[in-house]
């Protein structure tokens, strides 16, 4: 081991700690965040956690459909090497196709960039765009990506509400009080991950007449756009106009099941031409990364153009639509708990009446929940919602280990209730 390096003098020099940048100082992401570190801990103790925190597919029986993992078997030969920095042909020639289906228009192959999955294509996008101190409209509750991404970036997250009265769609009008000379764009999740709603055309028309109006970017996050309930029909925001700018993204992640390839796509439409600068400044960073994984890109043509299985899921009597329409219930039969039932994706977003549930830190709240009763939840403000009052649970695992989970919450809630009885 070398002796800590002495100057001239021949006195040692204390070492100095290496700090984070400051850039981190408002990043956070809780879906993996302390109380994830201490259900870890729990596990290698020998305790078994059930884990309602976070949309990984796979753990839970949900594998990707075999036709894919074939056509990547079967490629792999090919795969050795770098691809396009924007992708393979074939896999943008799908995307292409897909955005004709969903009525985008104008897109070309140019358009397209393949990434590994959606989180490294939301961070690119906003590195390409943002100066210090730019803002970004972003929903509460959010997916923590989008705020992180904008604060690592340099820019500004600025919180619009979304109505839980109004089944959590945007409120238009927060959107329009949040408005300032330095607002670049607004990001919408749709169908929206922690709260399963699906959002209609004419909410979708305008906030495009809202960004319209104030020359701004629209970036769209549509990763669950298969994962609909009901009957239900997703409407792609960037098939409504031409005049607006529009970053779509998209992956294989939850419609596919394959979380783990880590292959998803952005496209650029609409009001491309004012924009060339911009897209410039994506293709630079789709470039310094050289391209994304190449055995996964063999999978998206595959993917698109294939049977969807997932229809099969979410259809009445499939697997996801049943453990849905359970979990629902049994949170709703909880004293104080209320839940808006999701459209879409694969998540609750449960409210805790205040007047029950005092809460006044809710990752403690999931900390002692997990350690009493072995359950790990993220709480709201892991999604940026202002009040300590929310709860996201997942309902990917077996109806068995639902049912089991949810009435650990249950007892839960009600030692919690007796505890801070008024």
């Amino acid at each position: 081991m070398n002796a800590p390096r002495l100057p001239a003098s021949g006195l040692e020099v204390p070492m100095q700690p290496i700090l984070k940048s400051d850039k981190l100082a408002s990043v956070c992401y809780d879906i993996r965040g302390p109380v994830l570190t201490r259900a870890r801990q729990m596990e290698e103790e020998g305790q078994r956690v059930i884990k309602l925190n976070i949309g990984n597919p796979a753990p839970f029986g949900f594998t990707a459909p075999e036709e894919i993992i074939q056509d990547i078997i079967r490629n792999l030969p090919e795969a050795s090497g770098y691809s396009d920095s924007k992708g393979l042909f074939s896999a943008r020639k799908a995307v292409m196709h897909y955005t004709q289906e969903k009525r985008i228009r104008d897109v070309q192959l140019g358009d397209i960039i393949i990434g590994n999955g959606v989180s490294e294509l939301i961070v690119m996008a906003m590195q390409a765009l943002l100066n210090n101190g730019d803002e970004v409209l972003i929903p509460a509750p959010d997916y923590p990506l989008w705020t992180a991404a904008v604060s690592l970036s340099g820019g500004v997250p600025r919180h619009y509400i979304c109505d839980e009265q109004a089944r959590w769609l945007p409120d238009l009008d927060d959107i329009r009080r949040k408005i300032s000379p330095s607002t670049r764009a607004i990001v919408i999740i749709n169908p929206n991950n922690p709260t399963g709603a699906l959002y209609p055309p004419e909410i979708l028309k305008e906030i495009v007449e809202i960004a319209r109006r104030h020359q701004l970017i629209v970036y769209a996050d549509e990763i669950y756009d298969k994962v609909l309930y009901d009957g239900a029909t997703h409407t792609s925001i960037a098939s409504l106009a031409d005049d607006v700018l529009f970053v779509t993204f998209n992956g294989l992640s939850k419609n596919y099941r394959a979380a783990g390839y880590r292959a998803g796509w952005m496209i650029v439409s609409g009001e491309k031409r004012h924009a060339q600068d911009y897209i410039e400044g994506l293709n630079i960073l789709a470039s310094m990364r050289l391209c994304a994984n190449v055995p996964a890109q063999y999978g998206i043509q595959t993917a698109l153009g294939g049977y969807q299985s997932i229809n099969d899921l979410v259809a009445p009597g499939g697997r996801l639509a049943r453990q849905r329409d359970l979990a629902h219930r049994l949170l709703a039969e909880i004293p104080g708990v209320s839940c808006v039932k999701p459209q879409a994706a694969m998540y609750l977003f449960p409210r805790l009446d205040p007047r029950l549930y005092p809460i006044a830190d809710d990752q403690q709240f999931i900390l002692d929940l997990l350690l009493e009763e072995k359950v790990l939840l993220v709480q709201g403000s892991g999604f940026n919602w202002p009040s300590p009052d929310h709860l996201r649970v997942v309902f990917l695992p077996h109806e068995d280990d639902l049912t089991e989970a949810i009435s650990r919450i249950a007892r839960f809630l009600e030692r919690y209730r007796k505890r801070h009885a008024v």
